[in-house]
């Protein structure tokens, strides 16, 4: 049996918008860069001259292309680089990508050998077989780990904060989950999810500056140069090779920042008039124009309680279905609530959690809170519990699974080698449930 006392676990959370890696036992993950990847296709490159050879299977073109992971190497402009996500819909569509962001994490981040360290890796509670499956043939086979454990997200936000049973509502980059859990169990039938997550909240932020006339200089695209003891100076500079997605990329890394510095949740609903003579907030950009920010800081984070608020932001009409389609989040919880058993509802409306990047905005529980109250039937006691420091909700399920693998009582649990090489990958559905 695997004793675990020699060497610590690997933890990898690989969110939507970012992949958190490190030792298990630790309060926070050591490597924390964006799970998206940078491609670059050879045969543009190579081969444009040799029209033969271009009609090379997509297979073939697929492994020809060269993948750049990690903050560093994506920060860095390439020609024909395009940004690509690993992710369709929250499940993995791209095992390529996947692949390269885990080489990364270990090799580059955490500098280990992934042969001599069991892995806890988190996933999404919509994950399915297949994926499971797959993800332990590329631990197993590739990397060769001597064991292996998947456990959901929202499982693993809930040890974070020491309860087995909890309401865990986690918004991250790419969508909002809101999933009971009862005695360390996703209760699956339960689980509602909506589109809207941090990515979505940053695109509608964009287009709002954009009608404003407010163009977002991505770094690449200028040169700063001193004239004068803190005066500068902006040199436009040309790349035509830059791919639309990069470029896309580097202004939503500006727009995120943006987003995070200014914005947070109304107290109430958000309205045009109550709204419209609030005082500005300014906000430099890395060009040095400074930009005044006045009712967007309310309006858009309010799109996840109302997302009918979608159609009036201009440029975002090509999302008239999600407003209409999508709940907002206090109707998700008390939805969510009410399709699980009776006697737990009341546990869960008092013990809701707020986990990811997306809740870590300012005033987002309390407004929670409040909209719950007035919705939630007379009799729950309604309670929003979130980590005062932003940092532990952004990592709440890594430090969920921190804790898990280096529990005593849980190193009998793990998937091991020997037990993959007798029993195949589909093992994993009876070892993490």
């Amino acid at each position: 049996m695997y004793g675990g006392d020699e060497v610590s676990a690997i933890v990898v959370d690989l969110g939507s918008h970012t992949c958190k890696a490190g030792y298990a036992g630790e309060d926070a993950p050591k490597a924390v860069f964006p799970s998206v990847a940078g491609a670059i296709d050879q045969m543009d490159i190579d081969e444009s001259d040799n029209a033969e050879k271009n009609s090379v299977s997509a297979d073939k073109a697929k492994g020809k292309r060269k993948l750049y992971v990690g903050s560093q190497s994506l920060g860095y402009r390439r020609d024909h680089m395009e940004v690509l996500s690993p992710f369709k819909d929250g499940i993995v569509a791209d095992w390529d990508i996947v692949d390269s962001i885990w080489d990364h994490a270990f090799r580059e981040c955490l500098l280990i050998d992934p042969k001599e360290h069991p892995m806890l890796l988190a996933e999404p509670s919509s994950n399915t077989q297949q994926q499971r499956e797959r993800a332990a043939e590329l631990m197993f086979e590739k990397y060769k780990a001597p064991a292996l454990f998947l456990a959901k997200n929202a499982v693993l936000t809930s040890f974070a904060s020491g309860r087995a049973t909890s309401l865990v509502v986690d918004s991250g980059g790419g969508s909002t989950t809101v999933a009971p859990v009862h005695d360390g169990y996703v209760l699956q039938k339960a689980v509602a999810t909506s589109p809207i997550g941090g990515e979505f909240l940053t695109e509608c932020l964009m287009k709002s500056l954009e009608s404003k006339g407010i163009v977002i200089k991505p770094r690449y695209s200028f040169r700063r140069k001193e004239i004068r003891p803190g005066e500068f100076q902006t040199v436009d500079l040309d790349f035509p090779n830059t791919t639309e997605s990069y470029k896309l990329y580097s202004q939503r890394v500006i727009a995120s920042d943006i987003k995070e510095c200014v914005c947070r949740a109304p107290d109430t609903p958000y309205d045009e008039s109550a709204y419209s003579n609030i005082p500005m907030t300014p906000y430099e950009l890395p060009d040095g124009q400074t930009i005044e920010i006045g009712a967007d800081r309310f309006k858009i984070p309010d799109v996840l309680f109302t997302p009918s608020l979608v159609q009036t932001i201009p440029g975002m009409e090509s999302f008239a279905e999600i407003a209409t389609s999508v709940r907002g989040l206090p109707q998700m919880v008390i939805e969510s609530i009410n399709k699980c058993d009776a006697d737990i509802r009341r546990e869960l409306f008092s013990s809701i959690l707020l986990a990811g990047g997306t809740a870590s905005m300012q005033q987002l529980k309390e407004r929670l809170e409040k909209d719950l109250l007035e919705e939630s039937p007379q009799a729950a006691r309604v309670k929003v519990l979130a980590s005062g420091n932003a940092t532990e909700r952004r990592f709440s399920v890594w430090i969920g699974g921190s804790i898990l693998a280096s529990l005593g009582s849980f190193q009998q649990m793990w998937f091991s080698k020997s037990e993959y090489e007798e029993h195949g990958a589909s093992y994993i559905q009876r070892k993490c449930p």
